[in-house]
């Protein structure tokens, strides 16, 4: 049985406090109120690293300044831009909610965390997050980081596998916000700040956090033990073998399908197992080089790619796919570990 919730009435104007003087303030989403911009960057950052995010971030905007401009380019466009940040579905959403904002808000973004939920690729959290920053709107976030934040100041020990206890949480977040819009933005951004820094998920520096001595889970001494989650994810074990074909400098690709892992990317030609790329091999004369295998992480499963490479003389009896010039790659979207294996 879940303990009672205590909510400390002064979080919310500690937590402003220190991020007026300690937060982050030079980041480039920061000190805007383009929701575009803020858009853009709480897309990147989810699952991602802000040094990771940073490159990415500014080459978007050059290329498409705007949501509009965006809107306007192809979804070949897009994965080009956002290969090597992985998730792509990220990328494929971001397209779709640029159209949907340039056709059905006439290149607005709607003012509310409830209309921007209903765009594609915008859930909750980060529906809060463009409201609150651009909008200030009281409105609460939760992504894990402040899960976190919060389920340890408030030693909060409901299951978060359970989606009634993440709504139980959704609510307790809700009624620690602060009571003036004026500070909803460094609330938020000081909610960002401290899960990415001081309240680590393995080592949280609880002697430097701003918010320890309101903070339930460091007063029980065992804050790491927040947030609870009993539901552990599987991981799983793919192989694949890639054919790498090659003739007069041109190397060739196919497109991924639509759905699935790396929808929409170019790669190498793909097997489920090596009998079936050496068939392809012998239909084309290839003779082939083993290449060192590739191994690469997802999210819930672990990939090991084997490359076999070979140089035609003809092309003539290669089947669907896309001769690319090697001095071209690096206008495709291709997955980083097809980019490392390649460059």
């Amino acid at each position: 049985m879940s303990k009672e919730i205590v909510l400390p009435a002064d979080f919310a104007a500690v937590l402003v406090a220190w991020q007026r003087q300690h937060g982050r303030h030079a980041l480039p989403w920061q000190n805007t109120r383009d929701p575009y911009r803020v858009w853009l960057s709480e897309i990147m950052l989810q699952q991602t690293q802000v040094t990771t995010v940073l490159g990415y971030y500014q080459r978007f905007l050059e290329r498409f300044p705007s949501v509009v401009d965006l809107a306007a380019a192809s979804l070949d466009e897009v994965l080009t831009m956002w290969a090597g940040l992985g998730y792509y579905s990220r990328a494929r959403n971001l397209h779709r909610c640029a159209v949907a904002v340039a056709q059905q808000h006439g290149g607005l973004f709607p003012p509310s965390a409830a209309q921007l939920q209903e765009l594609p690729g915008i859930g909750r959290s980060t529906a809060a997050a463009i409201a609150a920053f651009c909008f200030a709107e009281r409105v609460a976030i939760l992504d894990g980081n402040v899960k976190r934040v919060l389920s340890r100041v408030l030693a909060f020990d409901g299951d978060m596998a359970s989606s009634a206890q993440e709504k139980l949480l959704w609510r307790h977040a809700t009624d620690v916000l602060p009571t003036a819009a004026a500070d909803i933005g460094a609330y938020t951004q000081g909610l960002m700040d401290l899960g990415a820094s001081l309240c680590a998920a393995r080592a949280p520096q609880c002697l430097l956090c701003p918010v320890s001595e309101l903070c339930r889970g460091r007063a029980e001494g065992e804050p790491t033990r927040y947030p609870v989650k009993t539901k552990k994810l599987k991981r799983g074990r793919r192989e694949n073998w890639w054919l790498w074909l090659e003739h007069k400098g041109q190397v060739l690709l196919q497109q991924r399908p639509d759905t699935g892992v790396w929808a929409g990317l170019w790669t190498l030609p793909m097997f489920d197992d090596e009998q079936a790329l050496l068939n392809q091999a012998q239909l084309v004369g290839a003779e082939l080089e083993v290449m060192p295998r590739v191994e690469h992480a997802l999210t819930h499963f672990d990939w090991v790619l084997h490359p076999r490479r070979a140089v035609l003389d003809s092309a003539a009896a290669v089947g669907a796919g896309r001769w690319v010039a090697r001095e071209k790659l690096a206008d495709y979207a291709l997955p980083a570990p097809l980019k490392k294996l390649i460059f």
